[in-house]
């Protein structure tokens, strides 16, 4: 198998009455077998044909997940063609940049992006047609329905005999599959070039950790342009004969939220593909589920927690010992508690595969407590993504887990020396699932691209068991004015992870005598906090006890406090600098996949990190601290 055709044709032919795309119609789901995706995906394609469509050209994707999400980025490989996914939650000036650099023809959108797309039409420099799924309002001039271009391409295929199967089977391993840009951390975003080589590859990659059965289902909620829902939602899933199932989007972005907690209990999944931010928020939800049941249950929750966290030690406990004759306990409340949780998520699910940002060991913690743990991997859209994960088999909290297969691996300091086992440095990868490059930008390519070797800008080293333990990104470490070099992510977590009263934290050092934390307050949990003391929110009282509670939050992790000795001290906050409004996509210092864009939040908040150096900067109850709180608590 050399190519995603590859791979489909094979799950066709071996599973070709097994359900694949599962999409909500009518209020009810309803399930595409192999062999009838299949159909249409070849319908789609002779459209394409039908269309003018050329080798190697490129068609943009955006969309919300449904089933015509998959058969069009096939249809468009089967045609020869190059897919550009696209990220739903773009600003429509990355849209705009995005669908001009890559130069696409086409565009397959659903009704509600189509719209989007609208706002933007005359500064495209490339599109021709965009082809709107479903039952569109919005046809008219550069618009086609997707049931149109099917019509057209089915008489295409029935006068071009063979020519589809023909081109299809022209298309070769070295061959564009997607440009996918990258979410611009920390640059301007970039076109990551990956072939059918490279895609392929990481499948099969990725199944020697995890083998995922044929009767299993997935509800994919993250954006389907995400390369680890892409790669491990899609295609593997695919490879292995299973099933994914589009969340139902509704009429809008707000009503897709509120129905993936229903849509959990009717599609049952087995597994849930997850980032740390969403894992947050169920568990928000689960404590407010259990709060509303009053002190008892609230009580049994803790207690279950408390020794679920002990039973389960790091992640690796295999039932021996003395904890064996705890199981009794354990199935107890398991019973009582944690198995009415699980049902809220569908009843069969067996466990998250965690992808993105950092997954702090304490939630690790909390959902293997829960019976559904979560096996953090690790990735990049460079690798087309996955280079590690933790598994049922092998599983320890604190890491990405153990190496796909095959793939070399190398931890290089700065200067591109090799360092030995258990010292971190930059961590090296090369293998088939390495990109081709990035698109129309040979600068970068040569400098994250060496003989071969993917340079990944991340922080991490092997430890003793061969487990990988990544910590950071490698560009952003704080540089303290000697020189030494910190990562500031598990610091960052376990400050918003542990404290009600911080909504987001940044640490900041660039070769200064001390860290600056870049504190964005929870706006809701501080004025219950006041009211709770007996005082007003919205006055100047209220507000200095609010500064005063967040800086009571951070020296918990100092010496004394119930956190200290989890971080070395020199790299805590030694200084609070207060920001007036959580981090946001609408600013930029969150990008579209939840993560924390670093050079966005020092370009914004400038004049804040430059106050905290400053004598009068250094106390919490300052005058800017004090303006910034209040213009977040009016807002």
């Amino acid at each position: 198998m050399n190519t995603i055709i590859d791979l489909f044709e094979r799950s066709c032919g071996k599973f070709p009455d097994n359900p694949y795309l599962w999409e909500k119609r009518e209020g009810k789901y309803e399930a595409l077998t192999y062999r009838k995706t299949k159909a249409r995906v070849r319908g789609l394609a002779g459209g394409l044909l039908f269309r003018g469509l050329k080798r190697g050209q490129r068609v943009a994707l955006l969309s919300e997940g449904c089933s015509d999400w998959v058969c069009s980025e096939l249809a468009i490989l089967y045609a020869g063609g190059c897919c550009v996914p696209l990220n739903v939650r773009l600003t429509e000036q990355e849209l705009l940049f995005r669908l001009n650099h890559s130069g696409a023809r086409f565009v397959f959108a659903s009704p509600y992006f189509a719209a989007v797309l609208e706002k933007i039409r005359p500064q495209l420099e490339s599109v021709e047609t965009v082809f709107v799924f479903g039952r569109a309002a919005l046809i008219g001039a550069g618009y086609t329905s997707v049931g149109e271009l099917i019509k057209n391409g089915k008489r295409w295929l029935d006068t071009h005999a063979g020519k589809l199967e023909r081109i299809a089977a022209s298309v070769q391993e070295e061959d564009l599959a997607n440009i996918s840009y990258t979410s611009g951390t920390t640059a301007e975003p970039k076109g990551v070039m990956l072939t059918h080589g490279n895609y392929v590859s990481n499948v099969l990659q990725a199944d020697t950790l995890i083998r995922i059965p044929e009767h299993y289902r997935v509800l994919l909620f993250l954006p389907w342009d995400h390369s680890f829902a892409h790669t491990v939602g899609i295609y593997s899933f695919m490879y292995n004969g299973a099933s994914l199932a589009a969340a139902d989007f509704g009429r809008s972005p707000l009503e897709f939220l509120r129905n993936i907690p229903r849509n959990m209990r009717e599609i049952k999944p087995h597994i849930l593909l997850s980032v740390p931010s969403i894992a947050r928020n169920f568990r928000k939800n689960i404590e407010a589920g259990i709060a509303a049941k009053g002190k008892l249950a609230g009580c049994l929750y803790r207690l279950g927690l408390r020794l679920g966290y002990w039973y389960y030690g790091d992640g690796n406990y295999k039932g021996k010992g003395f904890k064996v004759t705890m199981r009794p306990l354990m199935w107890l409340f398991d019973s009582l508690v944690f198995k009415k949780i699980r049902e809220n998520f569908g009843g069969n699910l067996r466990y998250f595969i965690g992808g993105g940002a950092l997954l702090d060991r304490e939630l690790q913690h909390y959902y293997r407590a829960l019976g559904i743990p979560m096996y953090q991997g690790y990735g990049l859209s460079e690798a087309a993504p996955v280079i590690s994960s933790n598994t049922p088999e092998f599983h320890k909290f604190g890491t990405s887990g153990l190496l796909v297969t095959p793939i070399e691996l190398k931890i290089c300091a700065s200067d591109g020396r090799k360092l030995p086992p258990g010292e971190p440095g930059e961590i090296v990868i090369r293998g088939g699932n390495v990109m081709k490059g990035y698109w129309r930008n040979e600068e970068s390519t040569a400098e994250t691209i060496r003989e071969g070797w993917l340079y990944t800008g991340d922080l991490g080293y092997i430890d003793g068991q061969g487990y990988l333990v990544v910590q950071g990104r490698f560009k952003s470490l704080l540089i303290a004015n000697d020189g030494e070099k910190y990562s500031p992510e598990g610091i960052e977590e376990a400050i918003v992870e542990t404290s009600p009263y911080i909504e987001n934290c940044v640490l900041y050092n660039n070769q200064s005598p001390y860290t600056v934390g870049l504190i964005a307050p929870a706006k809701a949990a501080l004025k219950e906090y006041a009211k709770s003391r007996g005082v007003t929110p919205d006055s100047v009282e209220g507000y200095k006890l609010m500064l005063e509670k967040i800086g009571e939050e951070l020296l918990e992790f100092r010496h004394g406090g119930k956190h200290a000795g989890l971080f070395p001290e020199r790299w805590l906050p030694a200084v609070v600098s207060i920001l007036p409004e959580p981090l946001s996509e609408q600013n930029g210092t969150i990008n579209s996949t939840g993560k924390t864009v670093r050079r966005r939040v020092t370009e914004v908040y400038r004049e804040e990190i430059d106050y905290a150096y400053t004598a009068d900067g250094k106390e919490i109850r300052n005058v800017r601290n004090t303006r910034n709180i209040k213009k977040l608590m009016e807002s």
